[in-house]
């Protein structure tokens, strides 16, 4: 009888459970070459469903994102929400609605999702029960700076400027670049929809002017005029733009007469 080298038979023990792993066929335990061999698992792990519907929301594939949420548990508050968010960028409000009242069912005190249903509201321009809701998502969570703009734009919408000021400013101190922000479809939406906004410019003007961030001040105050804002002539004289006024880049857009869009 010839011993072969160990080292071949090594070899081939390794090749043997490199190729059953490949095929999927070899059994625990089996023997090569009298040497015990582990079974090998080389299969990648499975998305989960949420991990699946998150890239097709990623990909705007709100539909397969749809079908791949309602793959997991009916009783997970976060899938409840996440495909009311689907249906919401389908524009349907009505499954929006009913799936955030289930992630609230599910989970009383989920901000996110209470927030989100007032985002139909505010869709459907129902601005009082939008104005509810946030405030009860902002007892929830009163350091989420997109909930305190959503509130500021409802109030907006019903033209209470005072009050949509307030909520803006809180919101910008929570999370300075909250209104620069593109949303990403996660679990929250931040409603980004006025009518009048060459208005809503102007403020975002004032409250960046007056947090001393001046370029954007200056970006959104360009914004406004391009978009027709009628207070022109008050401009040099708002105190507001106290800080802007000797700016050769203010006294530009004053000068200048812009296209309006």
């Amino acid at each position: 009888m010839v011993n072969r080298p160990r080292s071949i038979t090594l070899a081939a023990c390794l090749s043997a459970a490199l190729g059953f792993a490949q095929t999927g066929t070899i059994p625990p335990n089996s023997m090569v070459d009298g040497t015990r061999v582990a079974q090998v698992d080389t299969a990648k792990p499975a998305l989960s469903a949420e991990s699946r519907g998150d890239i097709f929301m990623a990909r705007k594939m709100y539909r397969e994102a749809i079908e791949a949420f309602r793959e997991g548990s009916p009783k997970d508050a976060v899938l409840r929400n996440k495909i009311g968010i689907a249906h919401h960028q389908l524009m349907q409000l009505d499954n929006a609605r009913k799936h955030y009242e289930q992630a609230i069912k599910l989970r009383p005190t989920y901000s996110e999702a209470v927030n989100n249903l007032g985002t139909v509201y505010y869709a459907t321009k129902s601005y009082r029960r939008a104005i509810s809701q946030y405030k009860k998502a902002i007892k929830l969570a009163p350091d989420s700076a997109s909930i305190h703009s959503n509130l500021g734009t409802a109030y907006y919408a019903r033209n209470q400027i005072a009050l949509a000021s307030e909520e803006y400013r809180t919101a910008l101190k929570l999370d300075p670049n909250v209104f620069e922000h593109h949303s990403s479809y996660g679990v929250l939406l931040q409603e980004r929809s006025v009518q009048d906004r060459a208005k809503y410019h102007y403020i975002m003007a004032t409250l960046y002017a007056q947090d001393g961030r001046n370029d954007l001040a200056l970006q959104y105050l360009r914004k406004a005029l391009e978009e027709g804002y009628k207070e022109r002539k008050k401009l040099p004289d708002d105190p507001a733009f106290a800080a802007l006024r000797e700016l050769p880049e203010f006294k530009e857009l004053l000068a200048l007469e812009p296209r309006v869009l």
